[in-house]
């Protein structure tokens, strides 16, 4: 494992993984889901979290936190497959690059360069409305919103 992919950062990070921060809300006027990225970084406290009841934190929030690598079910051979199917299934929803927190530790920018960063906005961690397009993005395991970590 190279030194670098240890401070790497998820971009669609799980509520309870350590030192998830909030990268962005839900936009809920708008008539696909689109992400409205905050400017200062803001811990992802069990009090932030629980403000989105009875929502489920994913559904309102983006979160990064470290990428847990083989943890993770979208990990695999090295590579996020999330962001690769990502890149290759879903079109650009902007032309420019949206503000990131995160885009010099991003695991996804690191992976898949600009291409990620122009479908991201579209990204929401947590789908209850999800389409047929979206589940076969978020690969087998991700078709319902995982339960929430404590």
């Amino acid at each position: 494992m190279r030194e670098s992919d240890e401070t790497l950062r998820c971009p669609s990070a799980q509520p309870g993984m350590p030192d998830a921060q909030i990268l962005g809300v839900v936009r809920a006027n708008t008539p696909d889901p689109r992400i409205a990225y905050l400017n200062e970084p803001v811990t992802a406290s069990a009090d932030i979290l629980a403000a989105a009841a009875p929502a489920l934190p994913g559904e309102i929030f983006r979160l990064a936190a470290r990428c847990e690598q083989a943890k993770c079910t979208h990990f695999e051979s090295g590579q996020c497959r999330l962001a690769t199917r990502i890149v290759q299934m879903l079109p650009a929803v902007t032309e420019d690059l949206p503000p990131c927190l995160i885009r010099k530790s991003c695991r996804w920018f690191k992976q898949e360069g600009r291409a990620a960063c122009v479908r991201c906005p579209q990204i929401v961690t947590a789908n209850r409305q999800i389409d047929e397009l979206t589940k076969r993005v978020a690969g087998a395991a991700q078709t319902e919103p995982r339960a929430q970590r404590p």
